[in-house]
């Protein structure tokens, strides 16, 4: 039998009956990443020989009686990720012989589940971009298509789920990181509600890898089944045990609903800052199509929605303050001179990028307050409603472009160029206010690219989305291997 496409909830039922042993899936999974992983690039540091030494463990562990979510399931990690005795490099040439101490928290989690890592997947330069690419590993190809990106940051371990290497893996989301190589390459991927799931040991290098929390950014899952995501988010949710974890224990609410035709949904396909490509449109109506035909409530407009403009001018400012954080001083003051010559009435993205880039301090108190409205807003629209369906960014996966300055990158929209970030707005709508978002796949563009979208969900009720893809997944596919 064929394992490598298995899901790794098929995988686990398989290694409990004796159907087959860790050591043997994980032979499979080396064979195949040895056999087309030139053509993909999505493992950058391979760790084979710990891979199998861990199988062998793994199976011993299954004979002694013991039955962890993933013992003996091979898996991957995305390269930013601490792992003791392999480079952490975030793709960053200094720091290509970087060797952490520890564990991250969450490669520790996985092990102690018992999966068995075989190796890590690559990124962008410092996981700065929705393309993924660095002078260190090269490019990722997207499996459908290989003359077009896989997405970023996150896109080797789309890449490597879409090509049957491995049934698992762990990414991070700050604009899209998890949502956009998952839409790009076909499978599913969570953004797990800010703070749920803790992130140390996922941190530029030299490190360290301190307890931190994170503004945006997140940690979580990617597979190529919704109930994956559900088994791989149970082992990575929960406080870090040096923090939060010391007072506070983990509780998920339920789903809202088990049934498809009791959600009541909110479809967004236009937003007032970008075009939406018509094969992401054609995406999200085949859901809302197969939500009205369920029965479930669906609604196109809804007065709580939150402004959507506003929601994309202060996650811009909120992504770009950050993003420049440690900029040299020279560096600030070209970027402050810059800005000081734009029209007050210049409301564009491209201004909000470059006036968040130099902040002050009382700018972004001001934002931050701000966006705590804003998110209050979402809490009275999910009162109202179970999720909203949207795109994730408005087109399929695009051809490769390596130009140095991605600010002279145009993203093709069914014929007409636009700025390359401003596609960001869409994944920010979930990541300004730290919502729960499910990526999930919604068909094919006419060229027979994947196309996804994201389900949003409220506030740590993250098995609402989650709940609401895998009954998607049943009404209209899913994941299916490139072809």
């Amino acid at each position: 039998m064929e394992w490598n496409f298995q899901t790794a909830e098929n995988l686990a039922a398989a290694l409990s009956a004796g159907e087959v042993t860790s050591a043997e899936l994980t032979e499979e999974a080396i064979a195949r990443i040895e056999r087309d992983d030139k053509a993909v690039n999505a493992i950058c540091v391979p760790d084979f020989d710990r891979a199998r030494t861990a199988a062998h463990e793994a199976d011993r562990a299954r004979a002694r009686g013991e039955d962890r979510p993933l013992l003996g399931i091979p898996v991957t990690v995305k390269e930013s990720f601490d792992v003791v005795g392999m480079p952490t490099t975030w793709g960053l040439p200094p720091h290509r012989d970087y060797m952490p101490g520890e564990d991250a928290v969450q490669v520790s989690r996985l092990k102690a589940a018992g999966a068995v890592v075989l190796g890590k997947t690559n990124v962008p330069v410092g996981l700065q971009d929705v393309q993924t690419f660095n002078e260190i590993y090269g490019t990722t190809n997207n499996p459908w298509d290989r003359r077009r990106t896989s997405g970023g940051s996150s896109g080797g371990s789309a890449a490597a789920l879409a090509s049957g290497f491995g049934a698992l893996s762990i990414g991070s989301d700050l604009a899209g990181s998890l949502r956009t190589p998952a839409h790009f390459c076909g499978i599913y991927a969570h953004k797990p509600t800010l703070g749920l799931t803790a992130s140390r040991g996922m941190v530029p290098p030299p490190g360290p890898a301190l307890p931190v929390e994170h503004d945006l950014a997140v940690v979580g899952p990617m597979a190529r089944t919704a109930r994956d995501l559900a088994l791989l988010l149970d082992v990575m949710a929960g406080p870090d045990p040096l923090t939060l974890g010391v007072a506070y224990r983990l509780t998920l609410p339920p789903a809202r609903h088990e049934r498809l035709g009791d959600f009541r949904v909110l479809v967004l396909d236009e937003h007032p800052l970008i075009p939406t490509g018509s094969a992401v449109r054609a995406g999200v109506n085949r859901v809302a199509d197969a939500l009205i035909g369920s029965g479930a409530r669906v609604e196109r407009n809804s007065p709580l929605l939150p402004d959507l403009t506003e929601a994309g001018l202060l996650y811009t400012q909120f992504l770009f303050s950050g993003s420049v954080a440690r900029f040299p001083v020279e560096a600030y003051e070209q970027l402050r001179a810059r800005a000081a010559e734009l029209s007050a009435d210049d409301r564009s993205l491209d201004a909000a990028r470059l006036r968040a880039m130099v902040f002050r301090h009382s700018d972004w108190m001001e934002a931050s307050h701000r966006r705590a409205l804003h998110t209050h807003a979402w809490r009275q629209l999910f009162a109202e409603f179970d999720a909203v369906v949207c795109p994730i960014t408005p087109t399929p996966a695009f051809p490769h472009d390596h130009h140095p300055d991605p600010l002279h990158r145009r993203l093709d929209i069914d014929g007409v160029g636009h700025p390359y970030f401003d596609a960001l707005v869409w994944a920010g709508l979930a990541t300004l206010p730290g919502l729960p978002a499910t990526a999930v796949p919604a068909g094919r563009s006419p060229e027979g690219l994947p196309v996804g979208v994201q389900l949003i969900g409220p506030a740590f009720e993250d098995r609402t989305p989650l709940r609401l893809a895998e009954l998607l997944e049943q009404e209209i596919g899913g994941f299916q291997p490139p072809t």
